[in-house]
């Protein structure tokens, strides 16, 4: 195999690969990029057995061929090429090396032969339909943050992506729970999406998916099976199984009777909330809310540390309410709102609380309170 490639297209292919490899893995072959050489363009293949990435990049083609190399160490000699040169890899099977040479810069890489590098099994998928990146960027954008870390409860390791029924018409809904918050986005339903079967995307995956949804405009094909999810643009395709197991019931947390409203400038209450919570302390990151007429006070009481308080003017003209909230949930739900106002929906201090942007419904945002 010899290739003529320009750094930038060898850099974009090759850092989207490197970033699903493992750093730690006792299988050699997974730490590697398959590269394939034929026609006018060359593909960059990696894999971690869960999650497969298939980069094309167009390249002049001397020798066709294939090979696969470390593809940490060849993004780092990628990355610092200077701005563009003309990259030419070429493989030496006889001594098992590949040479990367740019200008008067030479590589020698060990290389490991293509036929023991693991291949994504292709499925049978139930369900294609296009969507744009912009409609899916905002989908998973928005409910990553309530993904649960914890091990032990695998099934919500994940954003849920799913068809359901929303004021009277169905939608592609994407939800996201740890036990503590939960965030329900909805996005009007793709063409040929009604038959999709529900999937958990685990949470690797949607970190590199979002790299493939960077142009607004993009289409994305998105293939769904039981067992796998695809997503492809003209130039990268994104397979990764999906988490085998039961989503939890998630309508029956999302209170329906919360009356109590408060609306508040989205901005000016998350830098509040930061402000405050500088003073709590690791063990204790509670924020109390104190609520009356037009009237919040957001405090923060760290025996250990100090206390802090700020007032802000908002809309309220319920009964008097002292709720507690973990500083950081409370961050990351303000966080998500791209609207001027931020409504919160309170039952009483011991319940859920429900916050939107303003009057969309397309975007529910759910938070457990604390004692304080």
């Amino acid at each position: 195999m010899k290739i003529s490639i320009e750094r930038a297209a060898l850099l974009r292919a090759v850092s989207q690969a490197q970033s699903v490899v493992e750093r730690r893995n006792t299988i050699p072959i997974l730490a590697n990029v398959l590269i394939e050489a034929e026609g006018d363009g060359v593909s960059f293949r990696a894999t971690d057995l869960d999650i497969e990435v298939l980069d094309r990049a167009p390249a002049m083609v001397e020798r066709a061929g294939g090979t696969t190399v470390s593809a940490v160490t060849l993004h780092e000699i990628v990355r610092k090429l200077p701005d563009g040169a003309l990259v030419v890899l070429a493989e030496d099977a006889a001594s098992g090396r590949l040479t990367v040479s740019a200008g008067r810069s030479n590589f020698s890489l060990a290389t490991l032969p293509k036929e023991d590098f693991p291949v994504m099994a292709s499925s049978e998928y139930a369900s294609n339909f296009t969507a744009k990146a912009r409609d899916l960027r905002r989908l998973f954008d928005k409910s990553k943050f309530a993904i649960s870390t914890e091990e032990t409860r695998y099934y919500l390791n994940g954003v849920y992506m799913h068809v359901s029924e929303a004021e009277g018409s169905r939608v592609l809904r994407c939800v996201a729970t740890d036990g503590h918050r939960l965030a329900r986005i909805d996005a009007e339903l793709p063409k040929g999406a009604e038959d999709m079967p529900g999937v958990i995307v685990p949470r690797k995956t949607v970190g590199e998916l979002r790299k493939l949804l960077e142009d607004d405009d993009m289409d994305i094909a998105v293939s769904v099976s039981e067992t796998k999810v695809r997503f492809a643009t003209p130039d990268i395709t994104l397979t990764s199984k999906v988490i085998d197991g039961t989503f939890p019931d998630y309508t029956r947390v999302i209170p329906q009777g919360n009356t109590r409203k408060l609306e508040v400038d989205a901005s000016d209450f998350a830098k509040a909330v930061d402000r405050v919570a500088t003073v709590s302390s690791e063990r204790s990151r509670a924020v109390k809310m104190q609520l009356s007429e037009d009237r919040l006070v957001l405090s923060v009481n760290a025996p250990d540390s100090g206390n802090a308080e700020e007032e802000l003017a908002v809309a309220y003209g319920d009964d008097k309410l002292e709720i507690g909230f973990n500083a950081k949930y409370l961050l990351e739900i303000a966080s998500q709102v791209d609207r001027e106002n931020a409504v919160f929906l309170f039952n009483s201090s011991g319940d859920p609380t429900l916050m939107r942007e303003g009057s969309d419904t397309s975007a529910v945002y759910v938070v457990m309170p604390m004692r304080v």
